[in-house]
């Protein structure tokens, strides 16, 4: 089942977009998510700094 999500203060770090939203509980998640076509990644994060780093250090497989 998936989750509609609002997300806000999204920001682009190379092909990946990491934003801000809360979970069905109510706590406050951070998602980095790739924009490539057919790469895929996506990462729930407790932290902003996390999710960043995440988005930083990815490197799509599909080239």
């Amino acid at each position: 089942m998936s989750v509609n999500r609002r997300f806000r203060s999204v920001t682009r770090i190379g092909p990946v977009q990491v934003g801000t939203s809360y979970d069905g509980r109510g706590r406050e998640k951070h998602t980095a998510a790739c924009t490539a076509p057919r790469c895929g990644f996506s990462a729930d994060y407790d932290s902003r700094a996390a999710a960043e780093l995440a988005a930083r250090t990815h490197r799509c497989p599909v080239r």
